[in-house]
């Protein structure tokens, strides 16, 4: 089982990019932010190709970059960075459940709420919200009819065909 490391303090949402990468798949945007005097991941972002680059500004960008090409090489690479959580006790609830889906493995919107005792829409809304895809792998869950929406996009388009990249890329795809 996966831990999830966390320091939980609220922050503004207007933290710059402090690396920007460019994947097969699109750009992703790393945010950090310095907590009591430690760097923690704030947020990774799906950006669109238009996005510039940006060179890791700080050692945790560094090392985050890092782990992103290791799972880009090894879909089976796991991810060990200090996360800095920002979210509702329910939100956390239903990271840590997705946090457990084994790599190559899918898991439905319907099972995880049987599981946690909710409703999938709130499954939905909950994967939508997650700060880490990736580290946090909300794209390996599915809807019962498919591949179900991803980063809060519901019909085919551009975080969906990353949602299928990263599925085939750890030989999940529905």
């Amino acid at each position: 089982m996966k831990k999830i490391f966390a320091i939980e303090k609220k922050h503004s949402k207007d933290i710059p990019f402090s690396a920007v990468l460019a994947t097969p798949f699109g750009k992703i945007g790393i945010k950090t932010i310095d907590e009591d005097g430690h760097q923690n991941l704030y947020e990774i972002n799906y950006l669109p190709e238009s996005q510039v680059l940006i060179a890791p500004q700080n050692t945790l960008s560094k090392e985050v970059i890092k782990q992103i090409k290791a799972y880009l090489k090894d879909p089976e690479f796991q991810f060990e960075v200090p996360l800095s959580i920002q979210g509702t006790f329910y939100q956390r609830k239903v990271w840590e459940q997705i946090s457990q889906i084994p790599t190559g493995q899918t898991i439905t919107y319907g099972s995880i709420a049987k599981i946690i005792r909710s409703g999938p829409r709130a499954i939905g809304g909950a994967c939508g919200a997650n700060p880490f895809p990736l580290i946090i792998p909300c794209h390996r869950v599915v809807s019962a009819a498919g591949l179900g929406g991803f980063v809060k996009e519901n019909k085919q388009g551009y975080y969906r065909d990353i949602k299928g990249w990263l599925l085939r890329h750890e030989k999940a795809l529905v």
